[in-house]
């Protein structure tokens, strides 16, 4: 676990942290087993639509002994998701189509919660990487933490090759920016809540990522990677790389609001 190359970082790294390596889909203790950590209240987000293939075992995977509130926002889903995510014991929030619409009305809705982790409702993600996202906001060393799937151990098939290279193209444009060189987008990440909604999120589709990333860098906040493990979704397609026509759709509003919050950040400096 490192920290997002930073030019001139004011904010070393902390060392000696250590994590357990990130492995298969497997049963966590139940909450009652083990206290929760550090105080702080921890809620996961998850952005679905048309997930009913998965979105059960998501839920039903997550470490609830440092998970302490799951929402799973739904973008109109036409399957059942919604009722999936309920039988598995999350929080189920209805919202309009938007990617980022999605993750801001969950951060919205997780009043009281102190830490926002973030993750894809189609399995790919592996929970057992929560801690290790969220440690660091825990003990102070870290702003923002994301995970990165360039850097950790990806199953066969789980990532097409131009996801990988939209991320490093994206860390590198960030880099020449704001010195923060990201290696990934990848949407497992996690983030003071009160951080977060200080940042002025406007991207309510595809964007959302990016501008996160962006703005996080451009604050000069404390930024880390963390390498984890990337599996293949559980079910149904990709809404991005799945197709041709969702991949171009996501790389146009991608490039959209990489100027856009350039641009904002050049007026405002």
């Amino acid at each position: 676990m490192n920290d997002v190359n930073r030019n001139n970082d004011p904010h070393p790294a902390a060392c000696g942290l250590r994590y357990p390596p990130f492995g298969g889909r497997q049963n966590h203790e139940p909450s009652s087993s083990r206290p929760k950590t550090a105080g702080l209240v921890t809620a996961v987000i998850i952005p679905a639509f048309n997930e009913a293939e998965s979105i059960g075992a998501v839920v039903a995977e997550l470490p609830r002994a440092i998970v302490d509130r799951v929402i799973v926002v739904d973008g109109g889903s036409a399957d059942a998701t919604l009722q999936r995510a309920r039988d598995a014991g999350a929080e189920v929030i209805e919202v309009g189509l938007g990617y980022g619409r999605a993750c801001f009305t969950g951060a919205q809705a997780a009043m009281g919660a102190d830490i926002l982790v973030f993750m894809d409702g189609d399995g790919a993600d592996d929970p057992a990487g929560i801690a290790a996202l969220i440690a660091p906001i825990k003990n102070g060393t870290s702003d923002f933490v994301i995970a990165s799937r360039a850097r950790g151990e990806r199953e066969p098939g789980s990532m097409a090759w131009h996801q990988l290279l939209a991320g490093r193209f994206a860390g590198a444009l960030t880099g020449f920016l704001y010195g923060v060189h990201y290696s990934d987008m990848c949407a497992f990440r996690a983030i003071r809540r009160d951080t977060l909604l200080a940042l002025g999120m406007r991207e309510m589709t595809y964007g959302w990522n990016l501008e996160m990333q962006m703005r996080v860098a451009r604050r000069h906040l404390r930024v880390r990677e963390v390498p984890v493990s990337y599996r293949r979704r559980l079910g149904g397609q990709s809404k991005v790389a799945g197709s041709l026509s969702g991949s171009l759709k996501a790389a146009i509003n991608i490039l959209s609001a990489f100027a856009r919050i350039a641009l904002q950040g050049s007026r405002s400096g």
